[in-house]
C-alpha cells in the first residue's frame, strides 16, 4: 500500500475536543477502510500569508498513512464537504530509490 501524507487546516474558533475529534474520525475511517495511521502531529496554531475565508490563523494538523487508493478520493472529498476544514492537502510519499556506492579499492603506496 502507498504511504501518504495530508495536512488539515482547522478554523481558529474550534476548541481542542472538537478538533479531536474530527481528527479521531478521519483516524477510524482510514482504518476500518484498511489502512493505517503511521504518524500525527499537532502544528498548532499559526498565522495564514493570506486570510482563507476570512480567517487570518488555522490549526494545522498533520497526518501520514498507507490506505489503498480509492480511500484517498474518499477522505479528499469528505474533508472538502467539512466547514469546520479550511483547507485539506495530501500528497503521496514516493518511495526512495538509492543506489549503492561500490568502494573502490585504493592500494595504499
Amino acid at each position: 500500500m502507498p504511504i501518504y501524507e495530508a495536512v488539515l487546516l482547522f478554523r481558529p474558533q474550534l476548541s481542542d475536543a472538537e478538533i479531536a475529534g474530527l481528527v479521531e474520525r478521519s483516524k477510524k475511517m482510514i482504518s476500518t477502510e484498511g489502512g493505517e495511521v503511521l504518524s500525527e502531529d499537532r502544528w498548532g496554531r499559526r498565522k495564514l500569508t493570506f486570510p482563507i475565508e476570512h480567517c487570518r490563523e488555522s490549526y494545522y494538523y498533520y497526518l501520514k498513512f498507507k490506505s489503498p487508493p480509492g480511500l484517498v478520493v474518499r477522505l479528499d472529498g469528505q474533508w472538502r464537504l467539512q466547514e469546520p476544514i479550511l483547507r485539506s492537502m495530501i500528497v503521496r510519499q514516493e518511495e526512495r530509490k538509492t543506489k549503492v556506492k561500490s568502494k573502490s579499492k585504493v592500494k595504499a603506496p
